[in-house]
């Protein structure tokens, strides 16, 4: 019993994490919201969440900041090709979807936009960990979901589940959106992030 409610005890360490989550949640929501710094602030917010998973983490606050800062050129020039590249999905389909006729073309964009998004959950992860330029970060990051494809699937599972549940239940899980709806997720895939990433550190440039 001591044991559990020591300093060093499992009680304490999830207490721990809970509120580490809770203050990383907020801060990249907060760096979300001016929405071009936003790839920055997932970029920063994988970079902690793979330091807690390895049990590496010191101040969250701090590593945040420090990986913000850092990566914050880099992550804004990828997230606006992500937002751009996904606008420009988005308007293919619909102009496509509109013609039945074009049904070849609405599969090959289809199976365009599922490899977009699966290269898209690893950019920022990728970033967060690997110190490399844009082109290199963006390859490596879709060769990477390319030849770890079932971890893959599982990540790409864990993140449509969270998005389908927080639009689902949108009114009764506002108060874990803002607590942990980022972080939550985040921290399940950054486990998957660890292992793959593990492989690669000897011969990828750290961003330590």
């Amino acid at each position: 019993m001591n044991r559990i409610f020591s300093q060093d005890g499992p009680l304490t360490f999830i207490l721990n994490t809970i509120a580490d989550l809770v203050i990383l949640n907020i801060l990249t929501i907060l760096f979300c919201i001016p929405v071009v710094t936003a790839g920055a602030s997932l970029t920063a917010m994988y970079y902690v969440l793979i330091k807690m998973v390895r049990h590496e983490e010191s101040y969250v606050a701090k590593m945040f900041f420090r990986s913000f800062r850092q990566n914050l050129f880099q992550a804004t020039v990828i997230w606006i090709c992500v937002m751009l590249g996904t606008a420009g999905l988005f308007c293919m389909n619909r102009a496509f979807s509109e013609d039945a006729s074009m049904h070849t073309m609405q599969i090959l964009i289809g199976v365009v936009s599922i490899l977009f998004l699966c290269g898209i959950v690893y950019i920022f992860p990728v970033l967060s960990k690997f110190d490399n330029s844009i082109r290199a970060t963006v390859r490596n990051a879709y060769l990477m979901s390319m030849l770890h494809l079932p971890k893959t699937i599982l990540i790409f599972a864990i993140v449509v589940t969270f998005a389908a549940m927080y639009v689902i239940l949108f009114l009764n899980v506002i108060p874990i959106m803002v607590l942990a709806g980022l972080t939550l997720p985040g921290y399940l895939t950054a486990y998957l992030f660890s292992g793959i990433f593990k492989r690669y550190e000897q011969t990828v440039g750290q961003n330590v």
